[in-house]
């Protein structure tokens, strides 16, 4: 299956969808693994493998633990992707349980009189939530692919919420940077501070409010959270402080099933998230370029100012085409071709850098993200898998709580494009395709990702706000160069998306030599102080038989191997 990715030619399918993987006839994984983003998440999944339930319902676990115990990247006020293998008949399928904007929003929802984009609308408070899709997708999991009820895999999150957790640094660095935020929702306030301060380190955070929604859930499904008196009172709370939630935007949610993008890389196949995330799109657009050029300009191995003119030219078509496949056409079937691709990277120049034309303003993108959202990776015994990358958009999302609920809303809103030209909180730069409009969901860089040859098979993903998808290629290119798994989450990472014009890197990421060398080619760096992202992988090698799992070193999480 070597040679350039030719992208299928992708209807803008709502249904379940097959594609059959490159898999052995009867050939299971001699283990079970998990890697997450927190260990309390990754034992609660592997104690449902444990006790005869599949990846699915592992997965329905770990999604409720981290909803718990990370509220400032995941929760059931957000939503993901979950990137489903069954391993009996082949079936691979995308559960969309991306957010939705209100009825009630509109194209200048966040336009000032003067029309200027006021960015904290957007970003802190109700006004900046969508509707909620993590509660519906858990019972969609449950409910279609999994082996035990809500009741068993939803009992972790619960006892977790109701008798807490302790407080780590990571929870206090993210708390204080969202301080102010947090103490204007009263609920917010009690629910995730302490006499309005951050908790100390240690201090054990308990949730009643979280853990009686939960219990809620898991007695009555997912009609007590949409509808009937909960509902109700998510809305009743929400206006009350300035949102536009209404009970049908609640009533109307449902999770959409997707086909998959996949394509062909040296001998690998990629499947990875479609619109509404722009990851496998871009992933395979990516992977087309470097197909594309002659062997002596690739190189055994892309070099920083190749990958850097390959995500240029990825994320210019990012904010050119993509948007939510239920109200937008998208040109995908050309952007995943091989022949589009050699096209794109027909003007390379190993000695200058391309320079992106039409600069957004100025803005700023090294800001605390890379932690936020959260991912997860799961294989059972059977063979079944699952990659999924949850979020509620930046760090503790809106920052708000309908009274009595428990719910920390997202501000996913501001993952539209609200302005033509203007950047978001993460850069990046949108246009049409992506405005707001009511109903729809808004473009995502959630890339839960599998990567399949005869001789073995990656789970994995990240979060990372605009940077997930430059840090899922880079791990898929260590992967297909035979590196250990525990380096495709370790190793330093680049980014670039078009706009701004900067080529990022991680601290050891570029050498001296070659900053010096790139900034003589025409880029101009951003070399940051921190690292970002926080990627959890597993690796079935089929030739070996050994089953790995690595959790990023730059966060708190744990992969197990059972």
């Amino acid at each position: 299956m070597s040679g350039p990715l030719r992208g299928p030619v992708l209807g803008l399918l709502a249904c379940l969808t097959l594609i059959v993987p490159l898999r052995v006839q009867g050939d299971t994984p001699p283990k079970a693994a998990i890697a997450s983003a927190h260990p309390l998440a990754t034992e609660a999944g592997m104690a449902i493998l444990a006790s005869g339930g599949n990846a699915f319902d592992a997965a329905v676990a770990v999604s409720a633990v981290l909803a718990v115990v990370e509220p400032y990247g995941s929760g059931l006020g957000g939503g993901g992707f979950w990137l489903l293998h069954r391993a009996a008949d082949g079936l691979q399928v995308m559960v969309d349980g991306r957010e939705r904007a209100p009825l009630a929003a509109h194209r200048d929802l966040y336009l000032t009189a003067d029309g200027e984009f006021a960015q904290e609308l957007a970003l802190n408070g109700p006004l900046a939530a969508a509707i909620p899709g993590t509660p519906a997708a858990l019972c969609h999991l449950a409910e279609r692919y999994g082996r035990l009820g809500l009741g068993v895999t939803l009992a972790s999150a619960i006892r977790t919420a109701r008798e807490g957790f302790a407080v780590d640094a990571r929870y206090r660095q993210r708390a204080e940077w969202r301080l102010e935020v947090l103490r204007a929702s009263a609920a917010a306030a009690r629910q995730f501070l302490v006499d309005a301060q951050v908790p100390p380190l240690g201090h054990r955070l308990t949730q009643p409010d979280l853990a009686a929604t939960l219990e809620r859930i898991a007695e009555h499904g997912c009609a007590a959270f949409y509808q009937g008196p909960f509902a109700a009172r998510m809305v009743r709370g929400v206006r009350e402080a300035g949102g536009i939630w209404t009970l049908e935007d609640l009533s109307q949610y449902a999770v959409v099933e997707r086909k998959p993008i996949q394509g062909d890389y040296q001998g690998w196949r990629l499947v990875s998230a479609p619109p509404p995330s722009a990851g496998g799109v871009l992933l395979v657009e990516m992977l087309n370029m470097l197909s594309a050029l002659p062997q002596e300009q690739r190189g055994a191995a892309p070099s920083a100012h190749l990958l850097t003119e390959v995500m240029r030219r990825a994320y210019r078509d990012r904010a050119a085409y993509l948007g939510d496949p239920d109200a937008v056409q998208m040109p995908l079937a050309r952007l995943t071709d091989a022949d589009y691709a050699a096209g794109l990277i027909r003007d390379f120049d190993p000695q200058r850098a391309t320079p992106s034309r039409h600069e957004a303003k100025d803005c700023e993108t090294g800001r605390s993200e890379g932690q936020d959202t959260t991912h997860f990776s799961i294989l059972d015994r059977a063979g079944n898998r699952v990659a999924a990358t949850l979020s509620i958009n930046y760090p503790f999302g809106s920052g708000f709580v309908p009274p009595g609920t428990g719910v920390l809303l997202n501000d996913e809103m501001d993952d539209f494009s609200a302005q033509p030209g203007v950047p978001n909180a993460y850069g990046l730069v949108g246009g049409e395709a992506n405005a707001i409009a009511p109903g729809k969901r808004m473009l995502s860089s959630m890339s839960p990702s599998f990567l399949e040859s005869e001789d073995g098979v990656a789970i994995l993903g990240t979060p990372g706000g605009s940077r997930i998808i430059t840090m899922v290629l880079q791990a898929i290119l260590a992967a297909v160069d035979q590196a250990q798994v525990s380096e495709w989450v370790g190793r330093p990472r680049i980014h670039h998306q078009y706009q701004p014009d900067r080529l990022q890197a991680e601290p050891g990421a570029l050498t001296p030599a070659e900053q010096d060398a790139l900034r003589a080619l025409g880029h101009r760096l951003d070399l940051l102080d921190r690292p970002y992202g926080n990627m959890q992988a597993v690796f079935w090698d089929r030739r070996t038989g050994q089953v790995e799992a690595a959790s990023d070193p730059r966060g708190i999480g744990s992969a197990q191997v059972q």
